[in-house]
């Protein structure tokens, strides 16, 4: 009896860490992997193996920061760095989310047209269900919305198995790194790193760890939760990948979108290899359009002592549902807009999020090893050397992709 108590009490505290990582996997998530596997096969699978152990020591340093302040990311930084640096954080973090909803309401356009359905007819019920789960329901009650998407995401892994790849060469690539420094693989890998490390998953998990109330005591099983997180969702990139390099690659076929890959699957796995990915596509598309603007909700209101929480009303919360409730239909209606490129909304959107990551990381690492702060539970050397590592590479990539096209034009107008 008491191990199932135990049992019951750590699924429980299991939570934030899976949902804040597969919401990861979202539209751009999906897109950008399955372009890694269908443009270089393997031989980016090495690099996802190391992003996992960051991704799983970057949230573990976001989970015990929310146990032991109660506090999420924005407080901690207005506290101990003030009013400007949380305004500045806040708008990039507002635009570069606000850019990446747009481009998940597009995914879910985008899925459900696969299967003939209009996207008039499904964004604007999927944004009204959105709204109406998140501004009618609870922490508990969304959370387990939330964990039921988690399975949709083993359409990939099930749409994987059926295309047979040589395990015994996936293993290989996996472990052993292969570097091409050519434009498009430094392009293509800064992707991966972006799509994987993102600022709103940091403000996110801490901010509903600390809405959950998990004490000292039971953090070791939100550590769990965690470590599981990161593990789960990198798996689920790991077979998108794989997917994609023994199907795509293997016939030469380029895509840059995640609903492209699902229309190239269709004569090489066959029509059910179509129809999973596709599913795939919706649930992580949903899941992300809820959480997402949430992340950008809870940052906001944190930042400037705004009263936030799923367990509050809409009166007693005024500000973070409304700001909820503008992004919903802003960026739904954006995808309803005829002949719109979306492709430029979240290419700039995308640079802003990889730009404000190392700046929210550093902030991070400034607060978990602040002794004030943290008591006994600051960061141990391995935990900083993984970090710091992580920052720097993030910020060298970073400005390899911002300084880059700069120097492409520099050099033409010098021809």
């Amino acid at each position: 009896m008491k191990k199932k108590n135990k049992l019951l009490f750590i699924l429980s505290i299991i939570g934030p860490g899976l949902i804040t990582v597969n919401a990861g996997n979202d539209a751009g998530g999906i897109a950008t992997y399955a372009t890694v596997g269908a443009s270089y096969g393997y031989k980016m699978l090495w690099g996802l193996l190391l992003i996992t152990f960051s991704l799983a020591v970057i949230q573990e340093m976001n989970a015990r920061m929310a146990v032991v302040t109660g506090k999420g990311l924005s407080d901690l930084i207005r506290e101990n760095y003030g009013v400007r640096w949380s305004l500045f954080a806040m708008s990039v973090l507002f635009i570069a989310n606000f850019g990446v909803c747009v481009g998940d309401f597009a995914g879910i356009a985008a899925s459900i047209e696969l299967f003939g359905i209009s996207k008039y007819i499904t964004v604007p019920i999927m944004a009204v269900l959105v709204w109406l789960l998140i501004t009618k329901g609870s922490y508990k009650k969304t959370e387990k919305v939330f964990l039921a998407f988690t399975f949709i995401f083993f359409t990939y892994i099930i749409t994987c198995i059926r295309a047979h790849p040589n395990w015994r060469e996936v293993m290989k690539a996996t472990g052993t790194p292969t570097i091409d420094f050519s434009k498009d693989y430094i392009l293509t890998f800064i992707g991966m790193i972006g799509t994987t490390i993102t600022p709103y998953m940091q403000f996110f998990l801490q901010s509903s760890v600390a809405d959950k109330g998990i004490s000292i005591k039971e953090y070791k099983y939100e550590k769990l939760d965690v470590y599981l997180g990161a593990l789960w969702g990198d798996l689920v990139s790991f077979f998108i990948i794989v997917c994609t390099a023994v199907t795509l690659y293997k016939a030469g076929i380029k895509i840059d979108s995640a609903e492209q890959a699902a229309m190239a699957l269709k004569p090489i796995a066959g029509n059910y290899a179509t129809i999973l990915f596709a599913l795939g596509l919706f649930g992580a598309s949903v899941l992300a359009t809820m959480v997402i603007p949430l992340s950008t909700t809870y940052a906001i209101c944190e930042a400037f002592g705004l009263e936030s929480g799923l367990d509050n009303s809409f009166r007693e919360a005024r500000a973070f549902y409304g700001i909820f409730t503008f992004m919903i239909i802003f960026s739904s209606s954006l995808v309803l807009i005829p002949r719109l490129s979306l492709v430029g909304i979240m290419l700039v959107t995308q640079q802003i999020a990889g730009m404000l990551c190392p700046v929210i990381l550093i902030f991070m690492i400034l607060l978990v090893n602040n002794n004030e702060i943290m008591k006994e539970y600051t960061n141990n050397k391995l935990q900083n050397i993984i970090v710091y590592i992580t920052v720097i590479f993030i910020i060298t990539l970073s400005t390899v992709l911002f300084i880059y096209p700069v120097l492409e034009k520099l050099i033409i107008l010098w021809r």
